[in-house]
């Protein structure tokens, strides 16, 4: 089985969250189906050290694209018109140009004023960050306590298999070193992909790190998340992953987890639905 480094130099560094130099790049890779009025939330709050928003749409009836396009003139849109996250965020990766990747949802329930802390541990050695739910500073608005069970379950499951220690299992805020997509051969169509995602990332021996996160509540809308299907195709994700998949990286030691905490200012931030059309309106100059 041959051999794949994984690069732990690349041309950045700053010891806080904030702007990287020009030599390293970050994409942000957003899957979308009719977020138009979530995503004025969502765009508005990206760093400004983001080079590159690309929005993956699942073919969309509202007016998700032109509010993207209207908001950022150079967002990269890439129509999907398979259905599944795992299939879009494939795609968005595909995609994605910068040297860090940044996975996020576009329903507001992620803050992009968090990539900060996500691209921080990338400068230090880390190869793969997620963030948690459940570490210091971290926690959600939107776990139900069916959802919180199954997800508390399932960690510990994966933990067990995997020999791993990560907090929360079914979150899927997530950045890694782009040289990442080759280690990790990303298969899957639907939300088992931050599963995916996770159990191979622990077993090709990268070196990961958590970092805490807030889980806001949807802006509006309804969730596309199903809790028992979508349970379930985790649990064979999960399954399949630790008894089928070989790692390119066979061999290598698996690294510990090691845990990043940082704490947050509890500030809150206006988030409502915002109208589609007045964003169309203003970008006409009408």
């Amino acid at each position: 089985m041959r051999q794949l480094s994984i690069s732990t130099q690349l041309p950045i560094s700053f010891s806080e969250p904030g702007p990287l130099l020009p030599r390293a790049s970050i994409s942000v890779v957003i899957p979308t189906l009719n977020e138009a009025m979530n995503l004025p939330w969502v765009l508005r709050r990206m760093p400004s050290y983001v080079d590159e928003v690309v929005i993956v749409d699942g073919r969309s009836e509202d007016h998700t694209v032109d509010v993207a396009r209207a908001l950022r003139v150079d967002v990269v849109v890439v129509a999907e018109h398979r259905k599944g996250k795992g299939v879009a965020v494939r795609a968005g990766f595909a995609a994605a140009s910068g040297d860090i990747i940044v996975m996020l949802d576009a329903d507001g329930s992620m803050d992009p004023q968090e990539i900060g802390w996500f691209v921080s541990p990338l400068q230090h050695d880390y190869d793969f960050v997620k963030g948690s739910r459940y570490v210091t500073g971290g926690g959600s608005e939107d776990l139900t306590f069916l959802r919180n069970a199954g997800n508390r379950a399932l960690t510990v499951l994966a933990n067990t298999v995997l020999h791993s220690n990560y907090s929360d299992l079914c979150y899927g805020y997530i950045a890694f070193r782009r040289e990442c997509l080759e280690v990790l051969q990303l298969e899957s169509d639907g939300f088992e992909i931050e599963t995916e995602l996770i159990v191979r990332a622990a077993r090709a021996g990268l070196r990961i790190a958590e970092v805490p996160s807030n889980e806001l509540d949807r802006i509006s809308g309804a969730s596309h998340l199903q809790t028992f299907r979508d349970g379930w195709r985790v649990l064979g994700t999960l399954a399949r992953e630790c008894t089928l998949w070989e790692a390119p990286t066979a061999g290598a030691r698996p690294e510990a987890l090691r845990r990043v905490k940082y704490a947050y200012a509890n500030v809150r931030f206006p988030r409502t639905p915002t109208d589609p059309q007045s964003v169309l309106s203003l970008a006409q100059g009408l």
